[in-house]
């Protein structure tokens, strides 16, 4: 947990310490009150009384400065403390935000999206609420304690002081006994409850994104026990939690009042013989409730910091956490528009297999390869090595002559225009997405890219181009969501296209367009297309077959149609041996 504070700035440094000095004012007023209430008992018994009431009046109204002095250092301490931890969260949040968008898929995998969630929000939001209480009470608690045993020693009578003493030493052995249990029971009960938020994100989550089958297959009951499994999970633990924490106020409030009962009884039992102790009990009664107040926040603090450390572990995590994919250290290109495969490999994390095996080929600027095999032949897989989203396990992929790892990755994803397999737009306006590939692109090259990826749709809405796109495109067709993400593609004019499976949520009339004006105008960019439909391919000047992760066959589609079977079948399933020889 305290190893986020060196993502504090020099300032922050100086308003922490700053306010600490605040808490220290703070405890020093608060412990001066009870010496000025001494003093007026003691003037109060003097006779006669009118010849010390400019003394009463003085230690009144220095009872009322050290009153406005802890109020004033209270709230200058606490508005600090609040301020320093506020500007380092949100350091922290942004840290985080960053360190995430550096992952490739395999650190997300190992976290889970809805845990990495759940570590941006619900564990700063702890951490936050511990920093803050530890900072104030850190200090405030252990020096108070101090100052006021030291007090009391000076206060007590020999003859009181040894009976009172044991008072306040059974008190605190009972209040940390007390504690002791309760941070034995609970504190690992805190980790327990942070992954049960995990679980209950990660069912919301997935119910909220699949709503649409959870209606269309009426399983909705199937989802309420799923989630009302996780609910009562997470219900237990903080009910368990929270019933042994609402112990704790009542059983320190009976320890405190039993404290101050037997400092009463004692000391009216002495007061017969010795007039003087009332003031020793006025005196040592304040001193003992800051004592066991003390050691009650103490003891607060360290139930809550257990909380704030688990917290803390989660989010260094991610923090320390070395993404997979290091940026190299920046080369430049060599050539343009040229793709390389050199005997690559790949399997994913934790995997027994690989999921490509001995991938060799060679693209030239200008041309288009095209990939097509059976659903988990490793097409996806395979083009997702080009940027990089993966790193390969064997072999060298090279991407304008320059290994990929030699790039940084900003430098590699500036030469590279990727339309996803399912359509992702972000909430803004249409041209704002569109222009997500290009920020300073002009109206010409936006109204250029709609034209060419056949998302003239966009002119029918009512505000055009200024038309609200909802999160997740919920707002608009499947289709029209791949053609504006073609369009945020081809904005760029990177030197290289990527299609994955993009086109299958076109109709093969819009298919046909968009790819003839994709040839058209950037005749000189290398398109790289994965693709179920043999129309959308047979075209391409390489076509690779993948089948289990190996390439079974490659070359034009009238080579592959007399060499490879496997092409062969799938171009049999979706065309009659008419439409093949006609094409």
């Amino acid at each position: 947990m305290f190893k986020l504070f060196k993502y504090l700035n020099w300032k922050e440094w100086i308003l922490l310490v700053l306010s600490l000095a605040f808490v220290a004012g703070q405890v020093w007023c608060n412990i001066s009150l009870p010496q000025c209430t001494i003093e007026l008992s003691e003037f109060l018994r003097m006779s006669p009384l009118s010849d010390y009431w400019i003394d009463i009046v003085l230690t009144s109204l220095k009872m009322l400065g050290y009153a406005f002095g802890v109020v004033l250092c209270a709230i200058i301490a606490h508005y600090l403390s609040a301020l320093v931890v506020t500007n380092l969260l949100a350091r922290v949040r942004s840290k985080i935000f960053n360190k995430v968008n550096s992952f490739s898929h395999s650190e997300i995998n190992k976290f889970s999206i809805p845990s990495l969630i759940t570590r941006s929000t619900n564990d700063i939001t702890q951490l936050q609420q511990v920093l803050t209480t530890t900072i104030t009470l850190g200090l405030q608690a252990p020096m108070t304690a101090i100052l006021a045993i030291i007090n009391i020693a000076q206060i007590s009578t020999s003859r009181a002081a040894s009976e009172l003493s044991w008072v306040n030493i059974i008190s605190v052995i009972a209040i940390i006994a007390l504690v002791s249990v309760i941070i034995f029971v609970v504190v690992p009960k805190f980790k327990k409850i942070q992954k049960a938020t995990d679980d209950l994100n990660l069912v919301t989550r997935e119910n909220l994104t699949g709503l649409k089958v959870v209606r269309a297959y009426s399983a909705e009951e199937s989802q309420e026990k799923k989630f009302d499994n996780v609910n009562k999970k997470y219900s237990k633990l903080s009910l368990f939690v929270n019933r042994v924490m609402a112990a704790i106020e009542p059983s320190l409030s009976l320890i405190m009042q039993g404290t101050s009962l037997a400092i009463v009884w004692i000391i009216g039992a002495l007061a017969g013989t010795n007039p003087e102790i009332i003031e020793v009990m006025i005196g040592f009664t304040q001193y003992s409730m800051f004592i066991i107040m003390s050691f009650t926040s103490l003891s607060v603090l360290f139930m809550f910091v257990p909380r704030g450390i688990v917290s803390g572990r989660r989010i260094n995590e991610i923090l320390d956490t070395e993404t997979s994919l290091a940026d190299g250290k920046g080369v430049p290109p060599t050539e343009k528009g040229t793709i390389s495969f050199k005997n690559v490999y790949f399997r994913y994390p934790d995997s027994d297999a690989d999921v490509l095996e001995n991938i060799s080929f060679d693209v030239k600027q200008g041309q288009t390869i095209a990939f097509i095999g059976s659903t988990g032949s490793g097409k996806s897989t395979l083009i997702n090595l080009i940027p990089r989203f993966y790193d390969c396990s064997e072999g060298e992929i090279l991407v304008n002559g320059v290994n990929v790892k030699d790039y940084t990755q900003h430098e590699l994803h500036e030469m590279i225009g990727y339309v996803p397999q399912k359509g992702i737009l972000f909430s803004g306006t249409i041209a704002q997405n569109i222009r997500y590939g290009k920020e300073d692109a002009t109206d010409e090259e936006v109204r250029k890219a709609i034209d060419i990826s056949q998302s003239n749709f966009v002119y029918d809405f009512p505000d055009g181009l200024d038309y609200h796109i909802s999160q997740g495109g919920k707002n608009v067709s499947g289709g029209q969501k791949q053609r504006l993400s073609i369009a945020r593609a081809i904005i760029k004019d990177p030197d290289i296209l990527i299609f994955d499976d993009s086109f299958s949520a076109l109709d093969y009339k819009t298919d046909k367009i968009v790819r003839e004006k994709l040839n058209e105008n950037y005749q000189n960019t290398t398109k790289v297309i994965v693709a179920q439909r043999i129309g959308t391919i047979m075209n391409a000047d390489i076509i690779v077959v993948l089948n289990e992760g190996k390439i079974v066959g490659m070359g034009r589609h009238e080579e592959l149609l007399q060499s490879c079977d496997v092409y062969r079948e799938i171009a049999l399933s979706q065309l009659s041996k008419e439409e093949l020889e006609n094409e």
